[in-house]
């Protein structure tokens, strides 16, 4: 599993003192009350960034001041970036509740044990999320989040067992 979990993307400066405006990209915008520290470039060297306040944009995105960002010229140069947190940070979910981040990689299986692909996005949609998966064959299947298709996720294994109905793949 990946030490840190994207929470936002940076869109742009925002304001004279160094604040970045983030779209969030998480089920809960209000998470980011919480945040203390961030983290922003690759998990390989990620820099972390105190969290000086929160301000919310008709609760659509947020708005941070980091901690030694203070020009708009320095908070420009995230633009494009994603915010991570730590694991050890991240909320709590419910049983049968996963991160896209841990999703995103799995191998899929049939419950016959048929090798599909893997799941290379998620997307999220009104009624559930979708699995995209490159499956073996160069073809791209989408799958259901849903308990009829999803049988098993096995982050340990790094697999998720699956029943496809009529017409999926």
């Amino acid at each position: 599993m990946e030490q840190y979990i994207v929470v936002g993307r940076i869109l742009s400066s925002w304001g004279v003192r160094g604040q970045i405006k983030v779209e969030p990209l998480t089920d809960d915008i209000k998470r980011f009350d919480k945040l203390k520290k961030v983290f922003i470039g690759t998990d390989d060297l990620p820099a972390r960034y105190d969290v000086e306040s929160v301000l919310y944009l008709k609760n659509a995105f947020v708005v941070l001041k980091l901690k030694n960002i203070d020009s708009p010229e320095q908070a420009e140069k995230f633009r494009g970036v994603y915010l991570k947190i730590s694991r050890e940070d991240a909320v709590k979910l419910p049983e049968g509740r996963y991160f896209i981040c841990d999703i995103v990689g799995l191998r899929v299986f049939t419950e016959s044990g048929e090798f599909l692909g893997k799941i290379v996005d998620v997307l999220p949609t009104g009624a559930n999320d979708v699995y995209v998966v490159n499956g073996k064959a160069g073809n791209q299947i989408l799958l259901p989040a849903i308990k009829e298709v999803v049988k098993q996720i096995d982050l340990e294994n790094n697999k998720m067992i699956v029943r496809l109905m009529e017409g999926m793949a």
